[in-house]
């Protein structure tokens, strides 16, 4: 058992590798408890893009010892909360409750993690229910939009791939399919057992070990960083009367733990008085909504900024943007810098005050850094990060080729308005 700077934070190591990361928070009623599992779309083979997302459901769907109905009827005679979700990096599955089931909600959430057995009648049922979500998710001209960005930013890399997958995949996968999946990726090196509240750590270890004790070790899922291509997509979509536009450069992955892109993004976009803000929306009125933001990944990151406008104000919205980056390269204004780190301080506070999601932030430590962050030493990084070197940041990306992805109702030639757009 190893305590963390965070003296609320334990991490003990079972003996196939898996990790109980347990956080006491005594005044709490409640307990979270969460597994993740370091695989996502990013992990996934092209032909199987798609079955991480598939195989968080279908682990609900039956077990070994419990059908769909019984595992339903377990966490809600508890009065417990049950939620999970798939990303490029990861799969979490989460339970929430009264802090005297957790070592329950451990248990249960080891049986659909460690025994899912696919029944058929429920995998034909569900294939349909994410057919449904994956129209959903091509109807949607921002969701489009930042598929078409991920391509541009990656290329064929697994960083670039839907969590969704295409409809052809969901089509197809079968219950070997995902069987095999998690065989291959559900093991003790890449799973973390996450519990917050009032709970005792070493009560937790010995449900994590009764519960994902059997697991075969293996080794962990890592997947080679994500090398920047830069490049424009763009896709015309009936019935839409906006353009969705997505923007960004490269930033440093998680496993370099570099605050600078998450504070040049703070900094850029995050607040209506924010360069980004100020003038695009409320001097120039080019968007209703814009933002920006630092997507960060083991893998990869990508400093994002996106904004829904006109049609004919696309290229304006574009040049914009583009020359308040510049800005930021020539100087950084001292207000705007004491908003960002403020902002990024709060941010962190209040990530801390819930129990679901500092667990997953401290996971994703683990999984990148292989520790949890001290609280202390992330604040005090963000605060070091000197006007100049955030300065010297913003040139550093407006040095690389950015990706640029529009969707929606388009301009006729939107690809070559932006690259001309780009050349000036």
């Amino acid at each position: 058992m190893t305590l963390s700077d965070d003296r609320d934070t334990t991490v003990t190591t079972l003996a196939n590798g898996v990790r109980v990361l347990t956080i006491r928070q005594p005044h709490l009623e409640t307990a979270s408890a969460s597994i993740f599992v370091r695989t996502g779309s990013a992990h996934e083979a092209k032909a199987e893009n798609g079955i991480s997302h598939f195989t968080e459901h279908m682990v609900f769907k039956g077990t070994a010892t419990r059908d769909a109905r019984r595992i339903n009827v377990d966490a809600e005679r508890l009065g417990a909360e049950v939620n999970a979700h798939t990303d490029k990096d990861h799969t979490a599955f989460h339970m929430r409750g009264l802090a005297g089931h957790a070592g329950d909600f451990v248990r249960m959430l080891g049986d659909i993690v460690g025994a899912p057995t696919f029944p058929a009648a429920e995998l034909e049922s569900e294939r349909q229910v994410l057919l449904h979500e994956c129209t959903e998710d091509e109807d949607d001209p921002l969701t489009t939009a930042f598929k078409l960005f991920d391509k541009a930013s990656f290329g064929e890399h697994g960083a670039a791939q839907g969590v969704i997958g295409p409809r052809r995949h969901l089509e197809r996968f079968t219950r070997d399919a995902l069987a095999a999946y998690v065989q291959r990726q559900y093991s003790g090196a890449n799973v973390i057992v996450g519990v917050a509240g009032a709970v005792d750590p070493d009560a937790m270890a010995r449900a994590a070990e009764a519960a994902f004790g059997a697991l075969p070790r293996g080794t962990p899922n890592v997947v080679a960083p994500a090398a920047w291509v830069g490049g424009i997509g763009t896709r015309r979509i009936a019935g839409s009367s906006q353009a969705h536009a997505v923007l960004g450069f490269p930033v440093a992955p998680a496993t370099a733990d570099d605050p600078r892109g998450t504070l040049a993004a703070a900094l850029f976009g995050e607040g209506m008085s924010s360069p980004l803000m100020d003038s695009v929306r409320e001097r120039k009125g080019l968007a209703y909504y814009a933002a920006c933001s630092a997507d960060v990944l083991e893998m990869c990151g990508q400093f994002v900024v996106e904004a829904s406008t006109g049609p004919k104000q696309v290229e304006e919205l574009l040049a914009e943007v583009l020359a308040l980056l510049r800005r930021q390269a020539e100087h950084i204004d001292a207000d705007d810098l004491e908003r960002a780190r403020h902002q990024i301080v709060v941010r962190r506070v209040r990530a801390r005050e819930r129990s679901q999601r500092r667990l997953e932030d401290a996971a994703l430590d683990l999984f990148a850094l292989g520790r949890v962050k001290p609280h202390a030493q992330a604040i005090e990084a963000v605060r070091a990060v000197s006007a100049d070197a955030l300065r010297d940041h913003f040139a550093q990306l407006l040095a690389t080729p950015p990706a640029v992805a529009l969707a929606g109702e388009l301009p006729r030639a939107a690809s070559e308005r932006v690259r001309e757009i780009l050349a000036r």
